[in-house]
């Protein structure tokens, strides 16, 4: 049965004609989805329905989303967090170009971190699962050692600022967190490395803090290093005991937008 599906000019280069036609028909797409951005359930039989084609170095995966939430596009996106998408985010089956590790999601959360009797701007990452090295079958959770590659710096306590990560930044419009992006392949435009399925709600005080120092801390952990705190005096506690357990690595980013 015919999709109601869009499908952006820019989707189409990418994927061909002969799979664009596929989709529109009805075949390789599915019926029922949950929408990439909202992650709510969505039905391409019933309803206007966008394909999302996100792209990394060696990995593509179509997503459907709700035409209302938006449009279909092609989304540069970095091969890590790509290699471990979640199928249940994507919506639809891992297109590959090349070979994928364990799948999972990066979760975000912000607070404000108390390091030297000043309040500082932070974002915390950690993955839903473990996060393995792109183009590897193995199980081993490789989130630390990629991320040292990339520049971030181990740390031992919160007593002093990370150093600033060149290149990456943090992406907030209209007081809303957006992504957090990297430098592109050879120094061209950067990409995001995490991306908001929606954009994120920060507090007055976490947007105020970060308007005032124009930097955000980011720290990350592997799964099960942090959790979901329901307070900032929780987080802080869980983000020491990750120091203390060599199970942290941190950066300064500068901030893009307000």
């Amino acid at each position: 049965m015919p999709r109601m599906l869009d499908v952006s000019e820019d989707v189409r280069a990418e994927i061909g004609d002969e799979e664009a036609d596929r989709l529109l028909v009805g075949d390789n797409s599915p019926g029922s989805y949950d929408c990439t951005s909202c992650r709510t359930p969505g039905d391409s039989e019933t309803e206007r329905t966008s394909t999302v084609l996100f792209i990394g170095e060696e990995t593509a995966v179509l997503a459907f989303a709700h035409a209302t939430c938006i449009p279909s596009q092609v989304v540069q996106v970095a091969e890590d967090q790509l290699q471990g998408a979640v199928r249940s985010i994507t919506g639809g089956d891992p297109r590959s170009r090349g070979t994928g590790g364990e799948q999972a999601v990066l979760g975000v959360t912000s607070g404000l971190v108390l390091i030297d009797n000043q309040l500082h701007p932070a974002l915390v990452v950690e993955p839903t699962g473990p996060i393995a090295r792109p183009g590897s079958y193995g199980s081993e959770d490789e989130f630390l050692p990629l991320l040292a590659e990339q520049g971030f710096r181990p740390v031992a306590d919160l007593s002093r600022v990370p150093a600033t990560l060149s290149g990456w930044s943090v992406l907030l419009a209209m007081g809303q967190l957006h992504a957090v992006l990297q430098p592109g392949t050879g120094g061209g435009t950067p990409v995001a490395w995490w991306q908001a399925h929606q954009p994120l709600q920060v507090t007055a005080d976490w947007r105020a803090a970060a308007n005032k120092s124009r930097t955000v801390l980011v720290f990350a952990a592997p799964v099960g290093s942090i959790g979901q705190q329901p307070r900032e005096d929780l987080l802080r506690d869980a983000l020491d005991k990750a120091a203390a357990n060599g199970r942290l690595v941190a950066a300064a980013m500068p901030l893009a937008g307000t």
